[in-house]
């Protein structure tokens, strides 16, 4: 049975220059190389050692990209290795089989959405409504499926993301900040119901999984063995659960230390 492995790329497998948290001295500083490029610049990174481990691992386990991003986001981001068969874009809300939305789940998902969860329409309104634009640089809205803010960190209020969390509660969203970006996001919509859904596909037994925001606590608690990096929203709450491993590396290294663990536990009996 083959094992699959299931992770989140921003600040858990891949970072901006602003989130590689490199501490060292510069000449003990990890060689870098760049995975994403976005308007003709370097975006985003992993150490060149991930990037073997990552190559390493497709010869154990089946890898699932699991993001938040959109499609094209996720698109413009070169992984080493193989190109994975599975990926998970929209928090859910698309997975990909070779490159290609799976238009049947897509529309599962869509449906689940308008029975159960407030409309997109009424989140955005909110948004605007109530949004400061002294703090707030940009209103978006992915896939269809959720909306986020880009904001000045230094400056947002942590009041207005408690009570936006609040009121998002009662309507069937929840709440999440990473970084510079507010998401808003409905609940039913979760990486781990497509990851379930790939794992039934392939017909893998064991799967493993890796995240940091509070958008991947389903997608850990899902999966048989977790690993959670020493920074990020569920690091800043010290959340856990019995089968989750709470690494003490943070930034790029973090990541580094996530895909030797899940080389390791590939290589390892079930």
């Amino acid at each position: 049975m083959p094992v699959l492995v299931a992770s989140d790329l921003d600040r858990t497998l891949i970072y901006s220059s602003a989130a590689l948290a490199l501490t060292m001295p510069d000449a003990r500083a990890p060689r870098l190389l760049c995975v994403e490029v976005h308007e003709s610049k370097p975006l985003s990174y992993m150490t060149e050692t991930a990037a073997q481990l990552l190559t390493d691992l497709a010869d154990t386990a089946v890898f699932v990209p699991t993001t938040t991003r959109t499609r094209k986001q996720y698109l413009r981001i070169n992984l080493p290795g193989p190109a994975p068969t599975y990926a998970i874009c929209a928090n859910g809300g698309h997975l990909l089989v070779d490159g290609v939305t799976d238009a049947d789940w897509h529309a599962a998902v869509t449906a689940r959405l308008a029975d159960e969860c407030a409309p997109l329409a009424e989140v955005q309104e909110h948004l605007l409504r109530t949004a400061d634009p002294v703090w707030v640089r940009k209103h978006r809205v992915a896939e269809d499926l959720f909306a986020y803010l880009v904001v000045e960190r230094e400056l947002l209020p942590e009041e207005w993301v408690k009570e936006l969390a609040a009121w998002a509660e009662t309507r069937g969203w929840t709440v999440s900040l990473q970084g510079r970006k507010i998401y808003a996001v409905p609940k039913p919509l979760t990486k781990s119901a497509a990851v379930r859904e790939v794992a039934r596909r392939t017909g893998a037994d064991l799967t493993l999984a890796a995240g940091d925001s509070l958008l991947d606590a389903d997608l850990l608690l899902a999966a048989d063995r977790g690993w959670r990096p020493g920074h990020g929203e569920l690091a800043d709450v010290a959340w856990t659960a019995p089968q989750i491993s709470a690494l003490p590396e943070r930034g790029v290294l973090a990541g580094e230390r996530i895909v030797r663990e899940f080389v390791r536990a590939t290589r390892k009996p079930a």
